[in-house]
């Protein structure tokens, strides 16, 4: 007797055509959307676009650049004999665990390239006052997002996604003078990495994930879009 089997696809070919579509679309609005913020801060168009592809691609790769210890309590089980009888016996006890911290390329590199970028501008340019003014939002910035951002046990640095980009938004029009775009990204960027996440260093450790990643999100990644964002709101 013959037999046929029914294969029955997970999903149907024309929601995945429904999908390929969105994707398509998505990707050339939030494509768009960065070369704009890119070009705002005066980086030629065929440069913003690189800096997009390299971004993306760089989201799949992560590098280690730290590992912590932490210990936690664990219950483990004795047996204890009694007259032949076994019993189990919980006890507490302390768990050695290894946790690798990495950067991302796409989701924390490139968007810190670009702020270091600006700034050596700064300085090439003798815009003292405006490093300076710099600086100061870069502080406030940073201050801010560790007081906004809160680790996540499993998951990692938790943060509102709006605040960061609104409070750079204000230090790019408060102390940006002539250039409001490029302090709204350096403090969008660096207050993000700074605050959220080297100021929280201590707590990495914590969070019970066996690895941690600076801008592991990606292009969607608080440090890439707090810069993006400021300076388009700007």
């Amino acid at each position: 007797m013959n037999r046929r089997r029914l294969i029955i696809p997970p999903v149907s070919l024309p929601v995945l055509l429904v999908m390929g579509v969105l994707f398509v679309i998505i990707f050339v609005f939030f494509s768009g959307v960065v070369m704009a913020a890119f070009e705002k801060l005066g980086i030629p168009p065929d440069v913003a676009y690189a800096l997009f592809i390299f971004a993306l691609v760089g989201s799949f790769l992560n590098i280690p650049i730290a590992e912590e210890t932490s210990y936690e309590p664990v219950v483990r089980v004795r047996e204890v004999r009694f007259f032949g009888i076994a019993y189990p016996v919980p006890f507490f006890d302390w768990e050695e665990r290894r946790i690798i911290i990495t950067i991302n390329v796409g989701g924390a590199i490139v968007p810190i390239s670009v702020a270091v970028y600006e700034i050596f501008r700064m300085v090439y340019f003798g815009r003292w006052t405006l490093l300076f003014n710099t600086l100061m939002a870069v502080l406030i910035a940073s201050l801010f997002s560790h007081a906004v951002a809160r680790p996540v046990r499993g998951l990692g640095i938790a943060m509102p996604l709006f605040l960061p980009p609104l409070m750079a938004m204000f230090l790019g029009w408060l102390l940006g003078g002539s250039n409001p775009n490029a302090v709204a990204y350096i403090s969008g960027t660096l207050g993000v990495l700074i605050g959220a996440d080297l100021m929280n260093w201590n707590r990495i450790k914590n969070l019970g994930a066996p690895m941690v990643s600076i801008g592991g999100a990606g292009t969607f990644d608080g440090i890439f879009l707090a810069g993006i964002i400021a300076v388009l709101l700007v």
